[in-house]
């Protein structure tokens, strides 16, 4: 009944139906501004949140999240998979997932990653036509209930808070390490 208490708290996350329902998702294929990884590069870095530019690929925060600090590293070139990417693209998407690591240490302190990159639609690629290495720090006990009996995840920190401070440690040294 509508006004007496059940005894459950309520994690409202209203932001979640705009990945459900498919909002910022291409339409196609194609590259160019209906792929939010071919426009992100065309904003400024603070809207499009982006932590840190390299010269084939650039590293982004997920606008929707694991875990406060998960980051894709993309390449500017719109490419499907790691496969179809140049040697410099492969070389620097690894260099830029391992300093991603070792920022992501320095200003969260997280336990472990996950990484990966999800190479076409069926293997759960939600922009499968670009490709994107996911970095997601984890932490010990960063997983409860939620995800498994409440389809939703809980993350305790926003996005612009989290690009800032990813952004400031990537700046606190001359290169991308």
């Amino acid at each position: 009944m509508a006004g007496v208490p059940d005894g459950y708290d309520r994690l409202w996350t209203p932001h979640r139906m705009a990945y459900i329902g498919g909002e910022s998702k291409p339409a196609d294929d194609r590259p160019g501004p209906g792929c939010p990884f071919c426009a992100a590069p065309e904003g400024d870095d603070e809207t499009a949140l982006i932590v840190y530019r390299g010269q084939t690929c650039y590293v982004v925060l997920n606008l929707y999240p694991y875990n406060p600090g998960h980051l894709l590293v993309c390449p500017y070139r719109h490419v499907p998979d790691l496969v179809a990417m140049s040697p410099p693209e492969r070389a620097e998407l690894i260099e830029l997932t391992e300093a991603a690591m070792v920022h992501l240490r320095a200003a969260k302190a997280p336990d472990g990653f996950n990484l990966g990159m999800n190479a076409g639609e069926v293997a759960g690629a939600g922009v499968a036509a670009h490709a994107h290495q996911h970095i997601v720090p984890r932490w010990r006990g960063d997983a409860n209930f939620l995800p498994i009996v409440g389809r939703a995840k809980a993350v305790p920190e926003l996005l612009a808070d989290t690009r800032r401070e990813l952004a400031q440690q990537w700046g606190s040294d001359s290169g991308p390490r």
